[in-house]
């Protein structure tokens, strides 16, 4: 296949610079793959690398990490089972096997990890070569039959989320706070409730959030920005405070809220990362110390999380036709990106396959 093909990404050139632009369609590794993107979903990570760069993304680069198409071509050494027309969910991370994490199974914790859209580039395309890296521990999965490939494409930020609770210990009985009402918070409600949870309550300064979230059933909404969320969580929990707080979000202030409304024994999941200036956000250490509380940070995902994934979806315990709310062609990118930055939806997926309407 020749190289000088073409084909539509979108090409970010510098901090809120990017455009649809015709780039080279890439060339197929020998031991790859390459995929015809059908979707991509937008995640937080992207509007922060769009509006801020990102430490791993050297620019001019195509971002889009969230994955889904069909195999376009496979490479002249390829020796797996995938074919022509076969439709795969693309898991993006390509551990490295020889960290000691990932020899003691650990894969969630790899020190060398690297990811497609920044180590490769991404999936904000009509074309994606998988590298045979990526293809090594069974992240480059099947898309479940009948199931929308916007769909299996959202399964990446579901794989980080069940990493979090699986770390969390979210389980029977447990009254859950998730401090942010975007897609990952309604994921994480969905997820604690699937996993057992006796109530999950969501809390968002943003009114349009928390009313799009209603959808999704939580047994309490919280607006943030009208009533003080760590008094109302007490209240709503007779004094207690909750068993689990998700900060999914990467706002500062929730982290020291969720301190402050974990029951003593409480976990709290520090699931949303900060910008590096704001990363010390005056946390009380004596409520941690005398209350007994656990902190747990957590990132990225193991190649268990992909199948789980997957199968919740498939499943419909996660809903995914309903956390998507927006779907835009490729070529309508910066639209779309515009009305994310507006906190206006959900969960955005980008349609990448232009010969489909």
């Amino acid at each position: 296949m020749s190289s000088s093909q073409t084909m539509k990404a979108v090409v970010v050139r510098d901090r809120m610079k990017f455009a649809v632009e015709d780039v080279p369609r890439p060339v197929c590794d020998p031991e790859g793959l390459l995929l015809k993107v059908q979707a991509c979903g937008l995640c937080g990570g992207d509007l922060r690398t769009l509006r801020h760069g990102h430490h791993r993304v050297k620019f001019p680069w195509i971002l889009g990490h969230e994955i889904a198409g069909t195999v376009f071509e496979t490479g002249t050494a390829y020796r797996g089972s995938y074919r022509a027309g076969d439709p795969l969910v693309v898991g993006p991370l390509a551990y490295n096997p020889e960290d000691e994490f990932c020899i003691s199974g650990q894969h969630e914790l790899c020190s060398d990890y690297r990811e497609i859209a920044q180590h490769w580039p991404g999936g904000f395309a009509e074309y994606i070569a998988i590298p045979p890296e990526c293809l090594r521990l069974g992240t480059i999965l099947p898309l479940p039959g009948g199931m929308d490939p916007a769909v299996g494409a959202i399964s990446e930020p579901v794989c980080s989320c069940i990493n979090a609770q699986e770390k969390g210990r979210v389980g029977l009985g447990d009254t859950v706070v998730v401090i942010g009402a975007g897609p990952v918070g309604c994921i994480h409600l969905c997820l604690a409730r699937a996993r057992g949870a006796h109530a999950v309550m969501v809390a968002d300064i943003q009114e349009e959030r928390l009313a799009l979230c209603r959808g999704f059933a939580p047994d309490h909404l919280i607006n943030a920005s009208q009533t003080n969320v760590v008094e109302e969580v007490r209240r709503l929990t007779g004094g207690r405070g909750a068993d689990v707080v998700i900060t999914a979000n990467s706002a500062p202030a929730a982290q020291v809220q969720a301190v402050e409304m974990a029951r003593k024994g409480g976990r709290i999941l520090l699931f949303g990362g900060l910008a590096g200036d704001q990363s010390r956000p005056g946390l009380d250490t004596n409520l941690i110390h005398y209350q007994a509380l656990q902190l747990i940070g957590t990132t990225i995902f193991a190649p268990r999380h992909q199948l789980l994934a997957l199968q919740l979806l498939a499943s419909g315990k996660i809903p995914g036709d309903r956390l998507i709310t927006d779907r835009w062609p490729l070529t309508e990118f910066c639209q779309g990106v515009a009305k994310a930055m507006e906190g206006k939806s959900i969960k955005l997926v980008f349609l990448c396959d232009l010969n489909v309407s």
